[in-house]
């Protein structure tokens, strides 16, 4: 019962702190002790796991039985990572809360509640149970941009929610269709993996898939249903931007290895060559839009299309390389090395992009903009700014030392044998990203002192003690990975391994 413990205890607080009408300031301590019991759940799940035992931790209880949707979770290397990436970001984001907030209570029942569906989904082994909470998520994040966002909140908040819900609408029709070709049928998705849906039947398989990748993109998001994206991060609040980037569009990315792969591995083969081209579309485009912007946070929303982009490109190649063969050898370890990469990206992403969007906060914070025009010469008048931004940026564009040079590697690594022309275009979207990165280190922390009209020059403060202890984590981290990525690939390996020998059959 751990596991639903952990899932389920951060929505018991947060009824706990409405409920009970907690003082407000009594509220956020509140958050940040219950997340912190959550990282040492997690970190407990961690200390006892087996990487080779497959699913563990497993719980499953009867919910609606005439359709065989249960209660049914469980972790494995795919998703502990992500687990224990979101204990950690929604940890670091309730101690950001500390420096004050409008309506503390309700903001941290609302942070609270939405860590659990983004626990829920990652741990969800049923896919009603998956859509549950993978649909409860677009709810507590509607009412967060909404409620504590700033410019046109609302209309952004409603985009995101009209966007992403219509998206799981679709996703929805593709667990229908999994349903429907499952023999008994099933919702729980162990039982779809064994005995895969539509198996022999390629048209409706592929429809299926299409259902699938449509919803999953949405959330993802790719390239072309990424435009709820930039409005929805400009306008939510610091912390609200962290968990979209770092773990909600994990959602997205969780549900192509976890659902879409496993259940329709022929789809999957038949379609890779496709999905890899999507990726590398996605990789491009957000790199060159966000080149464009000249507003620091639309330009790291645009980045988070371009790293996810590379999650899909290695996905792709897994089905391309068990379409041409994968015997257990050399297409086999090529593939399982570029979804370890798939993996170890999206863990690196929610680090690294976490980490710059709650830097782009202190500059809110301090100015009340985060236009590039409006900013410059920081490295001088905030100095400690200036390092935090510059090990996230050079960590999100690839640099050897952090995790993202780690995934990346391994995702070109292992996809470069079955898609060699899309690894090399793709390979342009890292000096892209080397360069939009450049540049805004460049305007905002070199040459004169600049700020926005109205802000003292000599007022700007240092960074604060909790702006560092709720940043430093995350970038300490990365660097972890980067130096010593045994620890999480180890964990990832096998069952990215396991994930291709499904994908192969």
């Amino acid at each position: 019962m751990l596991l639903t413990v952990l899932v389920l205890l951060p929505a018991l607080a947060g009824l706990v702190l409405v409920a009970a009408r907690v003082p407000d300031r009594a509220a956020s301590w509140a958050w940040v002790a219950t997340s912190s019991v959550v990282v040492g759940l997690v970190a407990w799940l961690w200390w006892g796991f087996d990487p080779g035992g497959g699913f563990q931790y497993d719980v499953k209880l009867r919910w609606i039985p005439t359709v065989d949707a249960s209660y049914h979770v469980g972790v494995d290397g795919l998703s502990l990572p992500l687990l224990a990436l979101t204990a950690v970001l929604f940890w670091c984001c309730a101690v950001w809360s500390l420096r004050g907030t409008p309506r503390p209570r309700s903001h941290a029942a609302l942070f609270l509640l939405l860590q659990t569906t983004c626990l829920g989904t990652f741990a969800a082994l049923d896919l009603i149970l998956f859509f549950l909470f993978f649909d409860l998520s677009i709810v507590a994040m509607y009412f967060v941009i909404a409620g504590w966002g700033h410019g046109d909140r609302r209309r952004s908040a409603l985009t995101f929610f009209l966007y992403t819900f219509l998206g799981s609408l679709a996703l929805l029709l593709g667990f229908i269709g999994l349903f429907l070709g499952s023999e008994p049928r099933t919702f729980d998705i162990v039982r779809l993996v064994e005995d895969p849906p539509w198996a022999g039947q390629s048209g409706t398989a592929t429809w299926v898939l299409l259902a699938l990748v449509v919803g999953l993109a949405v959330k993802t998001p790719l390239v072309p249903f990424h435009t709820w994206l930039p409005p929805a991060h400009t306008d939510a609040p610091a912390e609200g931007s962290a968990v979209l980037a770092g773990v909600l569009l994990k959602l997205g990315t969780f549900g192509f290895v976890r659902i879409a792969m496993p259940t329709l591995p022929d789809a999957w083969q038949r379609w890779g060559t496709w999905i890899v081209v999507i990726g590398v579309v996605s990789v491009l485009w957000g790199a060159l839009v966000a080149l464009a912007q000249d507003d620091l946070k639309r330009m790291i929303a645009y980045t988070s299309v371009n790293h996810m982009g590379y999650v899909l490109l290695g996905l792709g190649a897994v089905g391309v390389l068990a379409r041409d063969g994968a015997d257990g050898s050399g297409p086999a370890a090529a593939a399982g090395v570029a979804a370890t990469g798939a993996v170890v990206q999206m863990v690196s992403h929610g680090l690294l992009t976490g980490a710059l969007f709650l830097v782009a906060g202190m500059l809110w914070t301090r100015g009340g903009t985060y236009a590039f025009a409006r900013w410059g010469g920081l490295a001088r008048a905030l100095p400690g700014f200036a390092v935090l931004f510059a090990v996230a940026a050079f960590g999100s564009l690839g640099l050897p030392g952090l995790s993202g040079f780690v995934a990346e590697f391994q995702i070109f690594a292992g996809s470069l044998a079955a898609v060699p022309v899309a690894v090399v275009v793709a390979v342009v979207g890292i000096l892209l990203t080397a360069g939009l990165f450049l540049r805004a280190l460049q305007r905002l922390l070199t040459g004169d002192l600049r700020v926005p009209d109205g802000v003292d020059t000599g007022g700007l403060g240092a960074v604060t003690t909790v702006e560092r202890v709720a940043v430093v984590p995350l970038l300490a981290l990365s660097v972890a990975v980067g130096l010593l990525p045994w620890v999480l690939v180890d964990v990832v390996g096998p069952a990215a391994d396991g994930l291709v020998a499904l994908v192969a059959r």
